[in-house]
């Protein structure tokens, strides 16, 4: 692997890195307050190419390749994690499930729109009682003639309420666990379907996480993704490159607290002199440094395995393991350098903290990608 960017993708880096900081980080403070991101901010996005990146053009997408993906996420993380999770899910998780899986009706009904940003999707698998067993869906679908009718709910579903479409799974056959669970893109306009927005939440303020509730929402079958009873699958395939953009994201959140533990340390004045001089200032700072560093060659480990085309889950868990937990140290390293003033939320660093910790929590939480790890690693499930 060339651990260096060619030219295209260091111009990517180097245009969402200044999008960052000029569009989002000067309102990331504003739009946590308000539990509420500036709607164009989206719109901007597809502008830019941003959430068409690594669909093929035909399809209305960018193209570019994973590692370009990566430093984009990366680079959105850096300035707001709530903007970051609008295209780790819109695109990631939607957007590139339809390129990959989706009939050609359902890639030209949605692609365009949702590259373009004219259009934002949702991820419907997680269910009030229904989190880490993922197999074990209540939502359930039925056949009725030609069309299937949903009944259920689903919750913590980031951009829920500004979504046009889900990509929903529901349990459609009579199988116990992930067997009989089909996926359906269901426009969220569909009758039956309302949407409750989520508030309160410890971090990602500004993202629109909402409960999603499902009665009798007639989807026709030709709304199915995949084979009928396969819908697991194509949820797991999802979320196998899902993990790498939130190992992105987490490298963003880790990079920031560098910048500002550097820039405070250089700036804050204690025992006569700028606390940079400190021996164990700096210990927190190399700290962090390293596991920035470390962080981001295993996100980009996992870009460069998928655009080889090689085998790369089991990567995929490790950098978002290792990235989201190096975050949440990143972070609180930085609030101890910024001391009390690192409490309130006149400085990055207290947003930066609560941002983090939901990272080694959605997509797998942190335990259970030790045992996606270890299962790779012995070739036996644990339970």
């Amino acid at each position: 692997m060339d651990l260096g960017l060619d030219d295209e993708q260091r111009a990517v880096r180097d245009l969402a890195r200044e999008f960052s900081d000029r569009e989002i980080a000067p309102h990331a403070a504003e739009w946590d307050r308000a539990e509420r991101i500036d709607p164009q901010i989206v719109r901007r996005l597809g502008e830019l190419g941003f959430l068409g990146l690594t669909v093929p053009e035909e399809d209305g997408g960018s193209g570019g390749d994973h590692l370009a993906y990566a430093l984009v996420t990366e680079e959105l993380g850096r300035g707001d994690s709530a903007v970051r999770g609008v295209l780790s899910v819109s695109l990631g998780l939607v957007a590139k499930t339809i390129a990959a899986r989706g009939s050609e009706e359902q890639r030209r009904a949605w692609l365009p729109g949702l590259c373009s940003g004219q259009l934002l999707g949702c991820f419907g698998l997680t269910e009030p009682g229904t989190g880490s067993d993922a197999g074990n869906l209540a939502t359930r679908a039925r056949r009725e003639g030609g069309d299937w009718i949903v009944d259920g709910t689903k919750t913590f579903i980031t951009n829920g309420t500004w979504a046009d479409v889900v990509l929903l799974f529901a349990r459609t056959g009579a199988e116990e666990g992930h067997r009989g669970v089909s996926a359906f893109l269901v426009p969220t306009d569909a009758a039956g379907l309302d949407r409750r927005e989520i508030h309160g939440k410890l971090g990602l303020r500004g993202q629109a996480t909402a409960e999603l509730s499902f009665t009798g929402v007639r989807v026709p079958d030709s709304a199915r993704v995949g084979p009928e009873g396969k819908g697991f699958s194509v949820a797991m395939s999802a979320l196998a490159k899902g993990r790498m953009s939130v190992a992105a994201g987490s490298v963003g959140i880790a990079q920031a607290c560098l910048e500002a533990a550097v820039s405070y340390a250089g700036e804050r004045e204690q025992f006569g002199g700028p606390i940079a001089r400190h021996q164990l200032v700096q210990e927190l700072i190399a700290d962090i440094s390293v596991d920035v560093d470390a962080a981001r060659l295993l996100t980009w480990r996992v870009a460069d395995l998928v655009d080889r085309g090689e085998p790369f889950a089991a990567e995929s868990s490790t950098a978002k393991l290792f990235a989201s937990e190096a975050a949440v140290r990143s972070a609180n390293n930085a609030v101890q350098v910024f001391g009390g003033y690192g409490y309130i939320d006149e400085f990055p660093v207290g947003k930066l903290l609560r941002d983090a910790r939901v990272m080694t929590l959605y997509e797998g939480t942190s335990q259970i990608q030790k045992l996606l790890i270890g299962r790779a690693r012995t070739g036996v499930s644990a339970f």
